[in-house]
């Protein structure tokens, strides 16, 4: 089975977004660079954040969120952000009316029960947790391997937080990878077992 990822981009001061769920600039660094990102090329980055975030792009196999990112984002219309293959949202409502049962997004109670399904989706690439309330109750869970973060230079001063409210302690090994972007600090921790 592939690894459980938790990630997202975060403000130094720990937040995914600000108490009105907006990002403000902590998605800037995908746009001010020359690489195209993606097929699309709406995302450009420095070539830095490219060798690092397009291999890690590329082994995502499922998404896991929760129901309020969901709803936020309309649920992509359907159609997985990012090219991943299947979402998995976590939530205690079915799916809303109306909604195509053949989209691959699959609705489970529960945290333990959505990394379930999703590494039975996966197989063998990775599982990402997005940030905030359900990554960190993943994390609590103890089905995190790895927190990646993609630090940006802005304090935001409250909001969602990236670990969501955790309120134990969890260590973290020392980071093995610092890469410095354009605007974007890319870490990545094992977490300690």
């Amino acid at each position: 089975m592939g690894k459980v990822v938790m990630y997202s981009s975060v403000s130094v001061d720990g937040f995914v977004a600000d108490e009105n769920d907006q990002p403000g600039p902590l998605f800037d660094w995908l746009s001010n660079g020359d690489v195209p990102l993606d097929e699309s090329g709406e995302m450009k980055v420095s070539q830095t954040s490219y060798d690092y975030t397009r291999p890690y792009w590329d082994q995502i196999g499922v998404t896991i969120v929760g129901r309020h990112v969901f709803d936020l984002t309309d649920g992509w219309d359907g159609k997985p952000p990012g090219g991943i293959d299947h979402v998995v949202v976590v939530s205690h409502r079915p799916m809303p009316e109306g909604w195509d049962p053949e989209a691959p997004f699959h609705f489970v109670d529960g945290v333990e029960a959505a990394v379930a399904k999703a590494q039975e989706l996966a197989g063998d690439r990775m599982v990402e947790v997005a940030a905030g309330d359900v990554g960190g109750q993943v994390l609590a869970a103890g089905l995190i391997d790895e927190v990646r973060m993609d630090v940006v230079p802005v304090v935001f001063g409250s909001g969602k937080r990236y670990f969501g409210s955790v309120h134990a302690q969890h260590l973290l090994e020392d980071p093995d990878v610092v890469i410095q972007g354009n605007r974007v600090l890319h870490l990545r921790y094992r977490v300690r077992r």
